[in-house]
């Protein structure tokens, strides 16, 4: 699109912005009995020149002239005081834009009044002002320079994380939830501390408290919080889900994250059936073609790997059933690692791919992040072929989730790393079909499987 010549453009944005002030002036922002319902909307015409200072916003020239106009202190006084839904999410809309640019953010971030008002902003039932503060927020947490500021401030305020409780257990919003998921998972990837802080927020009991000290089960309010975010989220559309499924990937990573998750039995079911029906009825299908794994590793890497960990402990836990779920999980694993093997496949003539350093580079951290799936997947593959017992090995034989192909391609992954694990399998296939263990040890020599 051609941009408008130089001069014109600054008189454009100038006399809009003049209307905006006019528009934002304390005099103008004054209220009376009279006018306080009037002053919750704005008239088309003066929406209309605000939201061209906000489209405009996303120049660096114009951002910066804003800066240099004290604009962030004009919109500050207006967020403070103005209950118009529409104008406060412009404001912090334009704020949002000019903190894209790096001195800009900058000076933002170390002005402490305006970060307050800010702050305040994640209080606002108006979902665009929500959604708009979030996006600010999630701009200012990626620059490395000033997230540390950001994260202690969060701190020092506990009401936002009941707050964005709120907002992940009752919102219907699913751009809102997505966006505020990503400042979640921020949050959490900058700081462990914070994480654990808000893992422990909701426990009406310490989690170092022995369980026989109390009768009770702890309650999280995060953890069920973050699966009712997901849940919606899956309505509109399962490849938003990302963000939800790393941010729980994140909280496994620590013991009081996987106790959030596993200890609280109601909670702990409808993770895991949330998890287990993506993996079995929704990604990386067998209708599927396998380039989808391209498209779908990441979310699958946290998906297994948040399945893996529940898994893990399956042992104290009632709602896992083992001998409903191996088979299945089996079939899933298997079939996202032949999936990946046609992925990984480079094509005959690619000649033309090697003189595209680009296309390189991308080819590159693809293969990283399949890399990280196949660890994921061979580790769980692992665990659960270690818990098989004859009676779920005959089943898996019989309705072909273990057939001599499926076992092929797990054997192809798993090996050399976990002999072990595959050589105990062996022995019990031996057991139940001493035709296809001998097929698989023909087809895999190194495998010392006494008998």
């Amino acid at each position: 699109m051609d941009r408008m010549p130089s001069p014109h453009r600054q008189l454009l944005f100038m006399f809009s912005f003049f209307v905006f002030l006019k528009i934002v002036s304390p005099e103008s922002t004054k209220s009376s009995p009279d006018d306080e319902e009037q002053q919750m909307e704005l008239g088309e015409e003066m929406e209309n020149e605000i939201c061209r200072v906000w489209d405009m916003s996303m120049d660096e020239d114009v951002a910066l002239f804003l800066q240099e106009f004290k604009a962030p202190d004009i919109f500050m006084g207006v967020l403070a005081k103005s209950k118009c839904p529409r104008l406060r999410e412009i404001c912090v809309g334009i704020l949002g834009n000019m903190a894209c640019f790096q001195e800009i953010c900058v000076s933002i971030s170390s002005d402490e009044n305006l970060g307050q008002v800010l702050l305040h902003c994640l209080y606002d039932s108006d979902p665009p002002t929500l959604l708009e503060t979030s996006r600010l927020l999630l701009t200012c947490l990626s620059q490395a320079e000033v997230a540390s500021v950001w994260v202690e401030r969060i701190r020092e305020h506990p009401a936002i994380y009941d707050s964005i409780c709120f907002i992940m257990s009752s919102s219907t919003n699913v751009d809102l939830l997505v966006k505020v998921g990503e400042v979640v998972d921020k949050l959490f990837d900058l700081d462990e501390k914070l994480m654990l802080e808000w893992v422990r927020n909701g426990a009406t009991q310490p989690l170092d408290q022995p369980q026989e000290e109390s009768d009770e089960q702890p309650v999280f309010r995060l953890v069920p919080c973050i699966l009712e975010a997901a849940k919606q989220v899956r309505s509109e559309n399962p490849e938003w889900l990302d963000v939800y499924m790393h941010i729980l990937q994140l909280l496994t990573t620590v013991d009081d994250g996987i106790q959030a998750i596993v200890h609280c039995p109601d909670t702990g079911k409808d993770i895991w059936n949330l998890l287990f029906d993506l993996v079995c009825h929704e990604f990386c299908q067998s209708d599927d073609p396998p380039i989808i794994l391209q498209e779908q590793k990441t979310v699958l890497a946290s998906v297994f790997s948040v399945l893996s960990a529940i898994y893990a402990s399956q042992t104290e836990q009632e709602y896992l059933k083992i001998e409903k779920v191996d088979l299945p999980l089996i079939d899933s694993l298997i079939r996202v690692l032949q999936n990946m093997e046609q992925c990984q496949k480079k094509p005959e003539n690619s000649a033309e791919s090697n003189t595209d350093e680009t296309k390189k580079t991308d080819l590159t951290q693809d293969d990283f992040h399949l890399k990280i799936l196949k660890d994921i997947l061979c580790e769980f593959l692992s665990n659960i072929f270690q818990a098989l017992t004859k009676e779920t090995v005959a089943q898996g034989v019989k309705e072909g989730q273990l057939s001599k192909q499926k076992c092929s391609s797990a054997f192809q992954n798993l090996l050399p790393f976990y002999s072990p694990v595959v050589e105990d399998f062996i022995k019990i296939l031996r057991e139940v079909d001493k035709a296809l263990a001998d097929d698989l040890e023909k087809s895999f020599p190194g495998l010392k499987v006494q008998t």
